[in-house]
């Protein structure tokens, strides 16, 4: 029975030493085939290229991405500047249309007043020649105020240039 004992336990030895010698074969390939990837400069450096090339291709969609997106931006803030610059000037210009047209009105309503004011002092304040004058005057302008420019220069004409 020392034998039979002897002999299951060496058999199962023998196994476990195979076993471990199957295990440390293994492990030698594996570490080998590190050391011949480590030794295959070109493969690595190959590697290493295209590893660089697809971040580049990431980082270069990543910024085109980027570049739109800030495009996009510009064209929105430029935009809303553009309405903002426009509804001011469409404000200033109705603002300046009113003033304008108030300014019409306030100075048609004098002009007015004027004319019936002096139209008054013809009827009643002016001596005869004086008053049917201003009163064709106030009436016609255009026609007054080119014999009165006419006769101004006239004067200005004998008082610069006198007979000698």
């Amino acid at each position: 029975m020392t034998d039979r004992a002897a002999g299951e336990t060496g058999v199962e030895g023998a196994e476990e030493l195979r076993r471990q010698i199957e295990r440390t074969r293994s492990e030698l390939g594996d570490t080998v085939e590190e050391l011949a990837g480590k030794m295959d400069v070109k493969g690595r450096a190959r590697a290493r290229a295209a590893d660089l090339r697809d971040k580049a291709g990431a980082m270069s969609v990543q910024l085109r991405s980027t570049a739109a997106q800030a495009g996009h931006t510009v064209q929105q803030r430029a935009t809303r500047a553009g309405h903002k610059v426009q509804d001011t000037a469409a404000k200033a210009g109705h603002q300046a249309h009113d003033r304008a047209l108030k300014a019409g009105h306030t100075a048609q309503d004098r002009t007015v007043r004027t004319r019936h004011t002096l139209e008054d002092r013809a009827e009643h304040g002016m001596p005869w020649p004086a008053g049917p004058v201003v009163k064709a005057a106030v009436r016609h302008p255009r026609p007054a105020l080119l014999i009165g420019a006419a006769v101004l220069a006239v004067a200005v004409v004998s008082w610069r240039y006198p007979k000698k």
